[in-house]
């Protein structure tokens, strides 16, 4: 007896076939119901479960889905003989069978909708003459967003802490270029606030134009509390500091390249974030605790960009965050722990790959779509709300200045 349970909580007719004619368990996911044997249409209603018997043969047959379009068209398909070797099998051992059988299923299942509706780029935009600049250029999503627009025709800058690995992607993007783009590479450590600098003065006396500006770099939170040379916890440093001045500092360049871009990348994990202390964003008044740090540089990346498009309004630059979806990338390495070793297992079952977690990078950086569009929050390519905490306007505008001051911003360095 082969069970398959699960929740429906769409009302869509769900097409299921079973049948005891086979010799071992079958299991398969497909867009369209294939008919093996005895076949029934089972009518489903908002939060109900799904079950039917099939009396001749005992067999349960139960689905799940999360989504309106997998309800139409995910079908699982699920077969046990009673000639297999499982009947043969002690209770116990065939139930925990089962339970396994199940347990693939509704992972296969969940998997296979979540990388089938995820959202792509589709714009076929050219970017010939255009300058883009991606932090964290040489691995992860930063890699396939820089191979992406080299693709189009831009002129790449990759900027890296790690030039060697650098220079080697650069030297394969400039193998793939088919459209005559270009890649440059350039030292930048968002972590270290006299890296950001001397970096913005180089693109600014070797790059007439700055058309795209990526902040993607970043990283997770170390198990212990880590304190640069300027006082900054490090990951808020590297993921929010860091490209807070970097943005500052090329901002006067990107407006004189207008229209131009500003692409925040966040995270999902700014959600976990109830309240933020300015007054302790580097952990001064509180116990370091894990997760939080990185959770809490994602919400800023987020209100950063709301502020940002205030301040830029009616300037030609636009400023835009996002979410690029549950990505295997190597900031998954640093969970140690057994809750991180868990949360990776976790990730490595459900998450993207890194080409499949840039489109959301891409598609704010080339589309039409999301001309003169700012201050907003993406993710799968579609504009959708951040947390109520991102929304606070007021909560923005203290961090833009509690910034300022964190970054020693100069008088002359302010260009909004």
């Amino acid at each position: 007896m082969l069970y398959v349970t699960g929740y429906l909580p769409y009302r869509h007719d769900l097409q299921l076939s079973a049948s005891s004619h086979l010799a071992s368990p079958l299991l398969s996911v497909g867009y369209d119901t294939v008919s093996i044997g005895k076949t029934t249409t089972l009518p489903t209603a908002n939060h109900k479960w799904l079950t039917h018997t099939y009396k001749e043969d005992d067999f349960k047959i139960s689905a799940y889905t999360t989504h309106e379009r997998g309800a139409r068209s995910l079908s699982l398909l699920a077969a046990a003989s009673y000639t297999s070797v499982t009947c043969y099998l002690p209770a116990g051992v065939r139930m925990l069978f089962e339970v396994l059988v199940t347990v693939v299923v509704l992972v296969v299942s969940v998997r296979v909708w979540y990388l089938t509706t995820s959202g792509r780029c589709h714009s076929t935009r050219s970017m010939k003459g255009k300058t883009v600049i991606v932090t964290g250029g040489s691995a992860g999503i930063g890699l396939h967003t820089a191979e992406d627009l080299v693709r189009r025709g831009a002129r790449v800058i990759l900027a890296c802490r790690n030039l060697e690995k650098a220079y080697k992607v650069a030297a394969q993007l400039k193998a793939e270029a088919s459209q005559g783009g270009e890649v440059a590479v350039r030292l930048l450590d968002t972590s270290d606030l006299n890296s950001v600098r001397t970096f913005a003065k180089e693109i600014l006396d070797t790059e007439k134009h700055i058309h795209v500006l990526i902040n993607n770099a970043g990283i997770s939170e170390p198990p212990e509390k880590v304190i640069t040379n300027e006082g900054l916890e490090l990951t808020m440093a590297t993921n929010h500091f860091g490209h807070f001045l970097l943005t500052n500092l090329l901002l006067e360049r990107l407006k004189q390249s207008a229209p131009s871009r500003i692409v925040n990348v966040s995270s999902l994990f700014h959600t976990f974030v109830s309240s933020l202390d300015l007054n302790s964003l580097n952990f001064e008044k509180e116990v370091y605790r894990r997760y939080v740090p990185y959770n809490r540089s994602k919400l800023c990346n987020v209100l950063f960009s709301l502020e940002l498009a205030r301040r830029l309004e009616g300037s030609g630059v636009t400023a835009n965050s996002l979410h690029p979806g549950v990505v295997k990338t190597d900031i998954l390495v640093a969970y140690h722990t057994i809750r991180g070793m868990i949360m990776k297992l976790v990730f490595m079952l459900w998450a993207k790959d890194s080409e499949l977690g840039a489109q959301t990078n891409i598609y704010l950086a080339v589309s039409e779509e999301v001309e003169g569009v700012s201050g907003r929050y993406f993710t799968d390519c579609k504009q959708v709300k951040p947390s109520k905490l991102a929304r606070d306007k007021d909560l923005a505008k203290r961090l833009w200045e509690v910034s300022e001051k964190a970054v020693k911003l100069r008088p002359e360095e302010k260009f909004c």
